[in-house]
């Protein structure tokens, strides 16, 4: 199974990346990535998908058909570690992105019953937290977590330190099994800091029909259908990530891998 993504050369739209259920043989999770220059203007509609518009590096002015934002957007890099800015979109709306810099945007979609109002998730909505501990700490920003208004969709950027890991030990949401564990798809946004490195993601399933061991490069994607899925950075490379979860209950429960679960009982990793 092909669970790595890799970018392509922006076409006239500036898309270099799409992830579509249909293509991910899926039920909930969308992820584009548009890479605009400087005046470019990409427009799209939502139709029955609500969106979370994340402004990954550069300015914009994104226009939904009653509300416009203006000048959004602060950071260059995603490695400046600075929230993003961001716009939730929900179903049955037109918007659009214009670039006043040279811009990358990250489109995460899901089903949506239009529940929801157009609204602007600016820096300061942003929660930031460090999880775990010596080489397994790593930072954390929820962009739009289960306690805020959305119908599926749950957005989060992970940055892990040079030689750290992230999900270790390694846990799993594939499961209908609340409160224990929560059915979410996923998919990685990776980028990696110097751009000539490399990171590692692992996905196997416990019976190991799914064991895929890749090497990450900077602008890769990785799809989480089922099972495991820790990630390594190499010492001196940095590791971004963009995580896009939706399922049918929109609750992040995950249970871990038995076989190193020991790792807890002496490491605070979540």
């Amino acid at each position: 199974m092909n669970l790595q993504v890799q970018s392509q050369k922006p076409d006239q739209d500036g898309r270099t990346l799409e992830i579509t259920p249909e293509n991910a043989g899926w039920g909930y999770v969308g992820f584009e990535v548009y890479k605009l220059d400087r005046g470019m203007t990409t427009t799209k509609e939502t139709f029955n998908r609500e969106v979370c518009v994340v402004i990954l590096s550069g300015k914009a002015n994104v226009r939904s058909k009653h509300e416009a934002f203006l000048n959004i957007g602060e950071r260059m890099s995603v490695f400046e570690w600075t929230p993003p800015y961001s716009v939730y979109i929900p179903s049955d709306e037109e918007y659009s992105i214009e670039a006043l810099t040279p811009l990358e945007v990250a489109i995460c979609s899901a089903p949506c019953q239009g529940n929801h109002d157009v609204r602007l998730i600016q820096p300061s909505d942003v929660g930031k937290e460090t999880r775990g501990s010596g080489a397994v700490t790593r930072h954390i920003h929820n962009i739009l977590p289960e306690d805020k208004p959305a119908d599926h969709l749950l957005v989060v950027e992970v940055l892990t330190p040079g030689g750290n890991w992230s999900g270790f030990p390694p846990h799993k949401h594939d499961e209908n099994n609340l409160p224990t564990e929560s059915y979410l798809e996923e998919t990685y946004y990776h980028k990696i800091n110097p751009e000539q490195g490399f990171g590692y993601q692992r996905v196997y399933t416990k019976d190991r029909t799914i064991d895929e061991n890749m090497c990450i490069r900077h602008d890769d994607a990785v799809l989480v259908p089922k099972g495991y899925h820790p990630v390594a950075s190499p010492p001196g490379y940095d590791v971004y990530f963009l995580n896009v979860m939706a399922g049918p209950v929109r609750t992040w429960r995950f249970t871990n891998d038995p076989d190193h679960e020991w790792f807890l009982e002496h490491k605070k990793v979540y």
